[in-house]
């Protein structure tokens, strides 16, 4: 069974991630998972939330933007519907996974995660660009020291009774098993969202989706790495 591009079951589709993509906010970057393009950028504000006894806090924002899906996708004015708000709160517990909020200080950062364009695996994509942005935003004041992991995040799947990794569009929608795995570079787990679309799975798919998963999001380390320089 052939994937749509050809691309082996285990390779990830091209990855790329452009620093500076905005000039406003303190941290930015364009990140993309093939034809997967998200927009990503991490504000700083003075002051923490009220309820904070002490630090700083991380949250995070998503969005479809109406361009990023055919039938075009409307435009989220009333805020997040329930799948936006979903995997802002993944981005967020992403995020806050791997940061000292003790060393972010009295500050608020917020990344906000705006997808261009969606083929597949816009919340993987917004998670591995929303590290970058984060690290490049405490960079830019003074409090790098802060972030005391790196994490990624990867979709994987069984299409046709074949595990695979990466899945676009065509490949999520026919997908038996659907899964988004968030990883750290050390090897821990933030989270694992599976779940069974047709046919129930068994351990020895689970453990071989892990393992692609954890190739996929090595690969995003590195390229995490080589973006930030």
């Amino acid at each position: 069974m052939t994937r749509p591009d050809d691309r082996p079951v285990g390779a990830m589709r091209p990855v790329r991630i452009s620093t500076g993509f905005q000039h406003a906010p303190a941290g930015s970057c364009l990140v993309e998972f093939g034809g997967t393009r998200v927009a990503v950028s991490a504000s700083v504000a003075e002051g923490a939330p009220r309820w904070k006894a002490s630090g700083g806090w991380v949250t995070a924002e998503y969005a479809m933007l109406p361009g990023s899906t055919a039938p075009r996708a409307r435009r989220q004015r009333s805020g997040p519907d329930g799948r936006a708000k979903e995997i802002e709160r993944l981005v967020g517990r992403s995020l806050r996974a791997v940061v000292d909020l003790e060393a972010v200080g009295e500050r608020t950062v917020t990344v906000d995660c705006d997808v261009l364009d969606a083929d597949g695996g816009t919340r993987t994509a917004a998670i591995t660009g929303a590290w970058v942005a984060l690290v490049a935003a405490l960079r830019t004041v003074g409090a790098e020291q802060a972030v005391v992991g790196q994490v990624a995040a990867v979709s994987v799947g069984i299409v046709a009774g074949q595990e695979r990794l990466d899945l676009e569009y065509v490949e999520d929608v026919t997908a038996d098993v659907d899964a988004n795995v968030v990883m750290t570079a050390d090897g821990g787990l933030v989270e694992v969202q599976a779940t069974a679309e047709g046919d129930v799975f068994g351990r020895a798919a689970m453990d071989t989706l892990l393992d692609l998963a954890t190739a996929g999001c090595d690969e995003l380390f590195a390229a995490q790495r080589a973006a930030l320089g």
